[in-house]
């Protein structure tokens, strides 16, 4: 890889999605853009870069044995791990039509999610709960589909705000259902580990769509059942 900024090849994607007119902030998925063999270049250049902010943070990492690998590390971490979210295609999702006419409330979780909060890129943990209320028309997808597709959105630098809406609309776009309601609560390490330093403090937010907004007793026993020990 050239040190000429003009052959990075962040540059050549960045310039490839910014001639199709769409936007790459921290939460968007980037994939349809990255080319085979762009995102082994991409890691390589995050290592290298990175490899400038720990010398910018003055620790020698020819010395340090704890180190050495640092940078090599934390860009496979970002690339391949953390915010795999980012840059890899959406996870298959096989959609069955909804045979037996099902139109009972389905919830699925806790399901885990982790993030990392995109002002300080320190972590986030947490849970979210979905729920479903299908009908005749509606698509149904498998039971851990729900945990890879909360988990591709979570796997960028995210907003809580921003994700449980991402979520939302992936889910209500694919299944079309009746109604729709996503949960999530979460530890931030930007307010644990940083800041204020509050251990305690969790942000939970919530969207209702359609027949959750609609019907007051069906958003109740909805909640009700998500909050049951």
């Amino acid at each position: 890889m050239s040190s000429s900024n003009e052959t990075y090849i962040s540059n050549v994607i960045r310039q490839r999605i910014k001639a199709a007119g769409e936007r790459f902030n921290a939460n968007d998925n980037i994939s349809k853009f990255i080319q085979p063999g762009e995102l082994e270049q991409l890691q390589a250049e995050v290592e290298a870069k990175f490899q400038e902010v720990l010398n910018s943070l003055v620790i020698d990492t020819e010395t340090d044995h704890n180190t050495q690998e640092t940078a090599k590390r934390v860009a496979k971490m970002y690339i391949q791990e953390v915010f795999a979210g980012r840059y890899s295609d959406m996870p298959a999702m096989t959609e069955f039509p909804n045979i037996e006419k099902l139109n009972e409330l389905i919830i699925v979780g806790p399901i885990t999610v982790r993030s990392a909060c995109s002002h300080h890129f320190c972590p986030i943990m947490g849970q979210c709960w979905i729920g479903i209320m299908p009908n005749e028309q509606s698509n149904l997808i498998g039971l851990s589909k729900y945990a890879r597709l909360a988990n591709w959105v979570m796997q960028r630098p995210q907003i809580q705000e921003e994700a449980v809406v991402q979520l939302s609309d992936l889910l209500f776009n694919k299944m079309k259902p009746d109604g729709l309601a996503v949960v999530m609560k979460a530890d931030h390490f930007c307010m644990q580990w940083r800041g204020v330093k509050d251990l305690d403090s969790k942000m939970i937010n919530s969207v209702m769509r359609g027949s959750f907004l609609r019907n007051s007793d069906l958003r109740k026993e909805f909640l009700a059942l998500i909050n049951q020990k």
